[in-house]
């Protein structure tokens, strides 16, 4: 190829890459009566990504995949991306106020998908994949939670490397048992999976739940713990033969520290759950710590995740418990 030739190709190539760039236009957005906010976009083969915190859309913002439900309203900003979300369109916003008999919420209760680390792993695709594996093997004891749950073990989806899969084969696989646990999950991302499809078709006897960790950096203590009550009432709802066993959020960071003072204050609110919705409450995050509070890397090596050792430390300390709920004998 000629250099004429060739400048001319990169100049038309660069020219329909910002034409197509121009031609991405912002979703259209409606809600009905009901509150159910709609996305739609013109641009064939794109992706629809929002934030419901007053942020500009970014290319690891919520992913669009199903109406929205604001009734209580909301500041609510859209993008139309190219699929590789290297191009964008103009941001679109739309303030909605609260329906007649609902107020504001905390982002706590508000059900969204999240994307916060993608490309390292499609959460949409995780979703679909866990959904469907759980609904074919009907486990007896189902885990849901953050990467912290994530990471345990069974049936791996993506890249994440599971860590406790040694344990998780001695204590659960012979109990035929499913993880829900998706990394970054916060307490409205778990909502949002368990209204759409993540519970459906199976009835386990026990779902143990961890969640609430990655809500601490931006809210407080009484939202979150309304949030993970917020959980607890959907299971209830969807899965009422099953019982619950709420574990109180782990301790995070090496040495005493704010955030853990707001967990023990999470914790303090949601033990109150004990006794209602099929729910068992227990704390078990004591056992990380040293005589002097401290986390060490042998069982948390980032100081919030377990390792091998860690995970054998969380299944000891709920084994009684969970022996006890599923009514298994000695």
């Amino acid at each position: 190829m000629t250099k004429s030739l060739l400048l001319s190709f990169l100049l038309s190539s660069t020219l329909l890459c910002a034409q197509s760039a121009l031609q991405l236009t912002a979703p259209e957005i409606s809600r009905d009566a009901a509150g159910t906010v709609t996305l739609k976009s013109t641009a064939p083969g794109t992706t629809i990504l929002y934030t419901l915190d007053g942020a500009d859309p970014i290319a690891k913002s919520n992913p669009y995949l199903a109406p929205i439900d604001l009734p209580s309203g909301g500041t609510l900003k859209t993008r139309t991306f190219a699929l590789d979300r290297k191009t964008m369109s103009e941001p679109a916003q739309a303030v909605f106020e609260p329906l007649a008999g609902h107020k504001p919420l905390p982002s706590t209760v508000v059900p969204v998908t999240q994307d916060r680390s993608w490309p390292q792993y499609d959460w949409a695709k995780r979703h679909a994949l866990t959904s469907a594996a759980v609904k074919k093997a009907k486990p007896q004891i189902l885990f849901i939670g953050d990467s912290i749950t994530h990471f345990f073990g069974g049936e791996q989806f993506d890249g994440y490397s599971l860590r406790g899969q040694q344990t998780w084969g001695e204590f659960y696989a012979p109990r035929n048992a499913g993880n829900l646990g998706f990394g970054w999950d916060k307490t409205e991302n778990v909502l949002w999976r368990l209204q759409h499809g993540a519970v459906d078709g199976i009835s386990p006897e026990l779902i143990v739940i961890m969640i609430g960790t990655n809500n601490t950096g931006t809210c407080s203590a009484p939202d979150i713990a309304v949030g993970i009550e917020a959980i607890v009432q959907e299971l209830s709802k969807r899965l009422p033969q099953s019982k619950i066993l709420l574990l109180g959020i782990f301790p995070r960071g090496e040495k005493p520290n704010p955030q853990r003072e707001k967990i023990t204050e999470i914790n303090g609110i949601i033990a109150k759950l004990h006794g209602t919705h099929n729910v068992a409450f227990l704390d078990i995050g004591p056992k990380f710590l040293t005589p002097e509070g401290l986390i060490t890397k042998d069982i948390m090596p980032d100081f919030l995740h377990p390792n091998e050792k860690g995970y054998r430390i969380w299944a000891e300390a709920i084994e009684p418990t969970v022996k006890h709920l599923m009514g298994e004998t000695q």
